[in-house]
């Protein structure tokens, strides 16, 4: 459908009556002065309701992002995680939340997060908001900000829901033990005390058995490279509590969070090994490890006005350790034997508050508010984790940051706000940010956005302290990395076109451009094997996007559509490479249908993404490289029963039985070997859901 088509639409449908206007519209907090309407937010947000999380039967975020456009979520299936990428940039540019406030990962606070980490027992809803976003949050919010937002309290005096699923993976399913197939249980209980005061917890179980693919499984003991898992083994364990107390003007909450998880790694060597028997008896041996992550995340949280000032403050201590330990493993008689002590691979401990105060003025038309952000981390990695100076790598970063924006309802249909921050950090220079953003109100339904937004993202481990020397290689670091700096500008307009027909019709259109100075990348310096990280690159994305939805009482249908160019500048030797833009296609869509006799719900989600080409070195120029297209489909059928008490839900995920794709884009650099394959999923999977709400 043509700009110009949704123009005649929008023209003869806002003669009509504006009823969504009517309805109760959903609230965001990303980047606001306090809880607002999302038609009334100053940015463009997007929302992943509890609603849609639940028909999607989905379990953590990175299950539920996939299906969110403009958006890639990358797994490594060598360590078990899973980073997002938006606008091509992976997730060190992203910037990840929960309850407004940064989550510690392996490497620090907030970016290049593991979302399969977090689990959705008690989210309400997913906020995300595309584009540098530095003022409000600082380092790392370059690409754009994924809030989730966790639930407070619920109207109902005692809630408690619990869950059973159950998933194939691929074709492999067994209940027992070290079995195959993946089992889930969930947990949640929450009390309202009386008005002021709640309480909630809640526990989740999440244990995948692995994926053999072309392996043959931790239990096999041929010297033919074929041992283990293409998806190894991983078991989670996630546990929250939360207590609140509410009053007239002012609110607090205390959080607690714990994660553990066991990712297993099993080797394809196998070596035999004497028994010393005297009849020369042997075993077959492997060298395994596993890994353990410990996360820890207290939040304290509380909003107040101080006269009429608003104050909204958070507090939070917060570590993650990642340890493993390595092992022999008697693949015959399947027991441990030689055992090393355990040590860590990745340890990150951070202390972080951030505040916020507004409305000095009392004044609906202008508002101003001052904010302060303070970051002390703590960050280990072991020389095992990376190639470093010969040693592991500590480093300690405190940032202090001040920002400060202003509101300005120029009228009921325009307002604007500019935005400054300025931050202060031990190891890099002064970093400044500057935001500028309208929003106009071009009828009751709808909105034309504009924002332009500046962030930077410090260099992490391995860029900095890399250390690969031998007889065949040379990859080092560079110490001497400046912070990268990009901006973005967007134009988005949002439509809602009332009923015609007992359909209710919106739309929206966007256009979005980032510009990414100081890129960090690893260069070549010397042919044929030397590299070092350098700040010389520069990165340029431009981003089309609009999407329909149309609703008619238990019919729900979405579409979407992007189209992203992306141009970069890299170096290598002598050369540099053509920085024309290429572009890639994704479209998305989703439909609900409730039956009204049985409320019984379908569900259905479907996502295409394009090829991807980008230019990669090959030594002497650059080559045009390649990453494949793929589609992806899920299907979710739930019925409630019991007086919605009970229901269940089965379905088919990714029914096109995707696996892996052909990428000829990583190139192999350094002493990393390309395979020329990206691993996406495990393929095609059913699942059975049983839950039981009181």
């Amino acid at each position: 459908m043509s700009v110009f088509g949704l123009l005649a639409i929008s023209f003869v449908w806002a003669q009509k009556d504006s009823l969504g206007q009517k309805s109760i519209e959903e609230v965001v907090i990303t980047g606001q002065y306090n809880p607002q309407s999302i038609s009334k937010s100053i940015y463009k947000v997007e929302i992943i309701n509890a609603e849609k999380i639940r028909n999607m039967a989905a379990n953590n975020v990175a299950e539920v992002l996939n299906y969110s456009l403009n958006i890639m979520v990358t797994p490594d299936t060598k360590s078990g995680n899973s980073t997002a990428n938006i606008l091509g940039l992976d997730g060190n540019y992203v910037k990840i939340l929960i309850d407004n406030i940064p989550v510690v990962g392996d490497t620090g606070l907030g970016s290049n997060i593991d979302l399969t980490k977090l689990s959705l027992n008690n989210i309400e809803r997913i906020e995300i908001v595309q584009g540098s976003m530095g003022v409000e949050y600082g380092n790392g919010a370059l690409a754009g900000v994924i809030n989730i937002i966790t639930k407070k309290n619920d109207s109902r005096k005692i809630n408690l829901k619990a869950s059973l699923q159950e998933e194939t993976v691929r074709n492999n399913y067994d209940w027992r033990i070290r079995g195959k197939g993946r089992h889930l249980q969930n947990l949640l209980i929450g009390y309202n005390f009386n008005e002021h005061w709640s309480a909630n917890m809640s526990l989740n179980h999440n244990d995948f058995n692995g994926y053999k693919g072309s392996k043959e499984g931790y239990k096999y003991f041929e010297r033919d490279n074929m041992r283990g898992y293409e998806w190894n083994p991983k078991d989670q364990y996630d546990f929250n509590a939360l207590i609140r107390y509410s009053k007239k003007t002012t609110s607090l909450f205390y959080k607690i969070s714990y994660l553990n998880e066991v990712f297993n790694f099993y080797s394809p060597v196998v070596d035999p090994k004497s028994l010393y028997d005297g009849l020369g008896g042997q075993t077959f041996v492997s060298k395994d490890r596993e890994y353990q992550t410990n996360r820890w995340i207290h939040q304290f949280n509380i909003q107040t006005k101080l006269g009429n000032i608003r104050y909204d403050g958070d507090f939070s201590y917060q570590s993650q350790n990642r340890k493993y330990f390595d092992y022999t493993y008697d693949i015959p008689n399947r027991q441990m034997i030689d055992k090393n002590a355990e040590k860590s691979y990745y340890k990150t401990n951070v202390l972080y508050s951030r505040g916020m105060f507004s409305n000095f003025l009392n004044n609906k038309k202008f508002d101003f508010q001052l904010g302060f952000e303070l970051d002390h981390t703590d960050g280990y990695a072991a020389l095992i984790a990376g190639d470093f100076f010969g040693d592991s790598v500590t480093r300690k970063i405190f940032t202090y940051a001040n920002f400060l924006s202003a509101e300005w309802n120029i009228s009921d249909k325009f307002s604007v706000r500019p935005g400054f921050r300025v931050s202060f950090s031990n190891q890099f220079d002064n970093q400044t940010n500057y935001s500028f953003s309208t929003r106009f109100k071009t009828s009751e339904n709808s909105n034309i956005r504009a924002v332009f937004g500046s962030a930077n993202r410090f260099p992490i481990y391995d860029e900095l302290f890399t250390y690969f020397v031998d007889s065949n290689h040379d990859v080092q670091g560079n110490k001497e990395l400046s912070p990268e700096k990009g901006y973005t500008i967007g134009v988005f307009w949002d439509q809602h076109l009332g009923e015609l027909d007992g359909w209710n019709l919106n739309y929206s259109i966007s256009g979005l451009y980032l510009d990414v100075k100081d890129r960090i990348e690893m260069v070549l310096m010397k042919f044929p094997s030397t590299y070092k990280y350098q700040n010389i690159d520069l990165y340029k994305s431009l981003l089309f996007s609009s999407n329909i939805d149309l609703r008619k009482d238990n019919v729900f249908f979405g579409l979407k559509a992007s189209v992203n160019g992306i141009s970069q500048e890299l170096k290598s030797l002598s050369n540099t490479s053509p920085t024309d833009f290429n572009y890639y296609f994704q479209i998305g869509a989703s439909a609900t249908y409730k039956m009204k006799n049985w409320n019984t719900l379908l569900a259905l989600y479907y996502k295409y993404s394009g090829a991807e080409r980008r230019y990669i070195s090959n030594g002497s120029g650059f080559d045009l490289g390649k990453t494949a297209s793929y589609h992806m489909m899920d299907l979710i059928v739930t019925q409630p029963f019991w007086k919605n008490h009970f229901e269940i839900s089965i379905g088919v995920k990714n029914m096109f039985d995707v696996t892996s794709i052909n990428n000829s884009v990583q190139s192999s650099v350094g002493h990393e070997v390309s395979t020329g394959v990206t691993n996406l999923f495990y393929g095609r999977s059913y699942l059975a859901r049983l839950t039981y709400q009181f």
